[in-house]
């Protein structure tokens, strides 16, 4: 028992060593000699200083116990004594007995003085490094585990990124190759084209000259056929007794034109010809030395009889209910232009459009999808209007630059060229029988031109300023034109003023009834067809006018955005619709004759239904709309805009 508690009494020791470099926080003050805890004669204040003075030993006691805890090598950090590491050797491993013998003949022999503690010294530290090295070395061998999975992981990725790089690589190199394959075809085609640039130019220096030999050509054959004309007129007028000269005129063309008269023009000339048998060679007038127009021009058309019924009108019953306006929602929206869209057709039978641009082309597409069909060029300037033929197989543009041109989608080019106005034309209009053409102009006049003879045959004189539409009833002879000068007129295209009969039946002995003083005056005369009424109304540029199917109704627009419908029976407005202020552009009625659609400079189509009196908007384009029609069956509404877009409305 003694050595044991000599043994716990060293352990102590040794645990509780204080080190030779600890420092003591505690810091003493010297207590002057006439301090209040100085020693006086009575004993009652020497024992109050005693106790203090033990509990100041008693807190400097307490803070070298705190130093100690608190020194910069703690007592845990010193190694173990030798009979400490095998005692708790033992003790970890359970082998009790063996400890109580270790024990027994450890103490012992400290007590024999065999060996002292200093003999047997301390546990190396190398056996702790080596516990802190085990517990670390089986740390990393976890570490190792987890770092062998990752990069497993990582290899098979790599190895993913790898493959994906060689197929793009690979890719790579044939898109390469395509690449210098084709610039090397492309080079071949470049020398193999400049190879053939001489001979290209050749055969154009060759069709030119071929040209300019036609048109001598052409000269020469109308110098003869003036001469034989001339020499024939001659003959027949000395043998009636009067001689005169005879000016033959050709109208300006682009391309020579097969003549093949329609049914309609044969059956008249047939008429003409029965009716004119056994009659005596026609007169001349004596003022312009020329042949009645029968025999001065025998290209030229005679107007139908105006006395047919429209055939349209009966199909546009079936249309007894339209859409309503609200009905009418956005369909599709084309771009078939990059400029302004000015004018918009539809085919009178097919699902075709053509529209014309400031582009100077005009674009033949099919409905619904947009599919470009065929374009036209050869205007120099914006196109201002478009209109089918009535068999659908040819088209009449107009443009500012001054002409009329004819198109043959069978020829796929233009086939005659219409000069003679002397600014921008507005308009144009194609006859129901397919053989006249109606142009309105900015110089005032509108013209009807023959397409047989490609002249013009009639002047119309009248408005004050420019003429901005103009348009055909539908199987009549009436010519409807609107102008900036705000009027409307009706013309009788076909009907000449009598002065101009007479002249014709009579020749000079007419001269002195008319009193024909100016000879610019009678040449303006027999040029100049018949106004039949002018409608007054609007108090703005009239920028659009246009009939109704049934021929009762004229529906027309102005610049403030007015809209009034005429009775022509009563030649009267019977309704008036501010749709302003903006200014619109064109009116259209529907095939029923119940729905009138207006294009508007604010870039909607207003859209009146007639029963209900209710006006509405549809939006759709970027910019004002300058053009609207119907399709042939009252589908759809279509609208051009200035954005370059046409937009089905159904």
């Amino acid at each position: 028992m003694e050595e044991a508690a000599g043994s716990e009494a060293s352990f102590c020791l040794q645990k509780f060593t204080i080190s030779d470099d600890s420092k003591d926080d505690y810091q003493y003050e010297e207590v002057p000699a006439d301090d209040e805890f100085s020693l006086q004669g009575d004993d009652e204040d020497l024992s109050k200083a005693l106790q203090t003075i033990q509990e100041q030993a008693e807190d400097a006691h307490i803070l070298a116990l705190q130093s100690v805890l608190t020194s910069e090598k703690s007592v845990s950090e010193l190694p173990e004594a030798i009979d400490d590491f095998f005692c708790n050797f033992l003790v970890r491993f359970g082998m009790s007995r063996t400890l109580d013998c270790f024990q027994t003949e450890w103490y012992e022999l400290v007590q024999r003085g065999v060996f002292t503690a200093k003999d047997t010294g301390l546990v190396p530290t190398v056996y702790t490094h080596n516990q802190q090295l085990e517990a670390e070395n089986m740390c990393l061998k976890k570490d190792l585990e987890n770092y062998k999975v990752a990069a497993n992981k990582a290899k098979e990725a790599f190895l993913k990124m790898q493959r994906e790089r060689d197929f793009h690589r690979m890719h790579h190199k044939r898109v390469v190759q395509e690449k210098n394959r084709l610039v090397c075809d492309i080079k071949r085609l470049k020398a193999h084209y400049a190879s053939y640039e001489p001979v290209l130019k050749q055969l154009t220096e060759k069709y030119q000259t071929t040209l300019r030999q036609k048109m001598l050509t052409t000269l020469e054959r109308d110098r003869a056929l003036e001469q034989v004309t001339g020499l024939q007129a001659t003959l027949e007028n000395l043998e009636s007794g009067c001689a005169n000269q005879i000016p033959v005129t050709k109208a300006n063309h682009e391309c020579q034109r097969k003549k093949e008269l329609g049914p309609t023009q044969k059956a008249l000339q047939e008429a003409r010809q029965q009716k004119n048998l056994g009659a005596k060679s026609s007169s001349y007038d004596p003022v312009k030395g020329a042949e009645k127009i029968g025999k001065r021009y025998p290209k030229d058309s005679e107007f139908p009889v105006d006395t047919q019924v429209n055939p349209y009108f009966v199909h546009a019953k079936e249309y007894t209910q339209p859409l309503k306006s609200g009905e009418y929602k956005l369909s599709n929206a084309l771009k078939v232009h990059n400029l302004a869209v000015n004018c918009l057709v539809s085919h009178p039978r097919k699902d075709i459009v053509v529209t014309g641009s400031d582009d100077h082309l005009w674009k033949m597409w099919a409905l619904p999808d947009g599919n470009i069909i065929m374009t036209g060029e050869g205007h120099t300037d914006w196109l201002s209007g478009c209109c089918f033929h009535p068999s659908g197989t040819q088209l009449v543009t107009s443009s500012r630059d001054t002409t009329v041109r004819i198109w043959d989608f069978s020829k796929h080019g233009c086939i005659l060229t219409l000069e003679g106005h002397a600014h921008a034309v507005w308009d144009c209009s194609w006859h129901s029988c397919g053989d006249f053409v109606a142009s309105a102009s900015m110089d005032k006049t509108s013209k009807i031109w023959d397409v047989n003879s490609e002249r013009c045959r009639y002047t119309m004189y009248g408005h004050k300023d420019s003429v901005n539409s103009i348009e055909f009833l539908q199987f009549s002879n009436t010519v409807l034109t609107s102008s900036a000068d705000k009027t409307l007129s009706l013309w009788d295209a076909r009907t000449q003023n009598t002065m101009q009969v007479e002249i014709y039946q009579n020749g000079t002995n007419l001269s002195e009834k008319y009193n024909l003083q100016h000879l610019t005056v009678f040449l303006k005369c027999l040029n100049e067809g018949l106004r039949v009424y002018t409608f007054y109304g609007h108090l703005h540029s009239c920028n659009h006018a246009t009939f109704n199917m049934k021929g009762d109704t004229i529906a027309s627009c102005d610049s403030s955005g007015m809209m009034k419908l005429w009775d022509i029976r009563k030649s009267a407005p019977i309704l008036s619709i501010d749709a302003g202020p903006h200014p619109a552009k064109q009116v259209i009625f529907d095939h029923s004759g119940r729905v009138v659609a207006l294009a508007s400079s604010d870039g909607s189509v207003k859209v009146l239904q007639l029963e209900r009196g209710q006006l509405s908007s549809l939006r759709g384009h970027g910019g004002e709309v300058r053009s609207i029609t119907f399709h042939h069956r009252a589908e759809q509404l279509l609208s051009g805009g200035a954005d370059g877009t046409v937009c089905l409305w159904s």
